[in-house]
């Protein structure tokens, strides 16, 4: 099996490692950044470098704002009973179908813990695709961790907000929790520490639990005691509750508007 990638960024770079390793095929990928490419795979440096060659999937790893003006020049390398596979958040299966024509279109967001192996993958294929296609995204998106199919792009919009854009939510309140650590008085390096294997150790827990996460919260408090002082601040007003509501809903809108 021959898959062309076009565009080898941080995140297309990080799943070409991964597919490397575990997908049965030969990648050849489009890299005009200058960022080294892992070996084994080969090298083009745009369409007409291929001289015409076929493949089996094109991969499009490009910004969804680059799509319209990048995707054209590949179009006649997808082999008769091949795909085209979008790692690009919001960028829609029919907008792309408006490029390439009546094709095979699966859509996978992922998110950057594919870089470890840990992505959340959420899969969409349009109605052109067969099962040979859909057991491909498949290979694809379990080499970087798990694989959710969706029934519609909308509900793909709504698993970016949630979780392609969620690492990013994750690392601003772990960087105010560590700040509001170094408020306390210890160092940056100390309070980095402090809070990472916090979060760290509450995630892992909360994974092996068949609890609920309000059972594990309460488990941590007691009357009167500390915990309870800092959740009733968190908690005041519903606030927390309300940004986070708006945060996503902000995500997903963007990636309706990209549609």
């Amino acid at each position: 099996m021959d898959i062309l990638l076009i565009g080898c960024g941080k995140m297309g770079g990080a799943m070409l490692r991964r597919w490397l390793d575990a997908v049965p095929a030969r990648f050849a990928a489009v890299n005009r950044s200058g960022r080294a490419l892992p070996p084994g795979t080969e090298h083009a440096t745009g369409a007409d470098a291929l001289n015409g060659r076929r493949f089996d999937a094109i991969i499009i790893a490009v910004k969804p704002q680059q799509i319209p003006d990048a995707l054209p020049d590949y179009t006649g390398l997808l082999a008769e009973d091949g795909c085209y596979v979008s790692i690009a958040a919001g960028f829609s299966a029919a907008s792309i179908g408006k490029i390439v024509g009546d094709k095979p279109v699966v859509r996978i967001m992922p998110n950057l813990p594919a870089l470890i192996g840990r992505s959340v993958n959420g899969l969409y294929a349009n109605t052109a695709c067969g099962e040979t296609h859909r057991e491909l995204a498949n290979q694809l998106a379990r080499a970087t961790g798990a694989a959710v199919w969706l029934d519609s792009e909308d509900e793909l919009d709504r698993l970016t907000a949630v979780a392609g854009s969620g690492p990013g939510y994750v690392f601003e309140i772990t960087r105010s929790y560590i700040a509001a650590a170094e408020a306390m008085g210890f160092s940056r390096e100390t309070a980095r520490a402090l809070v990472l294997e916090t979060m760290g150790g509450a995630v892992e827990m909360a994974t092996r639990s068949q609890d609920d996460v309000t059972e594990l919260r309460n488990s941590v408090m007691s009357k009167n005691g500390t915990t309870e002082a800092g959740i009733n601040v968190l908690r005041r007003d519903g606030l927390l509750d309300t940004l986070l509501e708006d945060t996503i809903r902000a995500a997903y809108d963007r990636a309706v508007a990209l549609r």
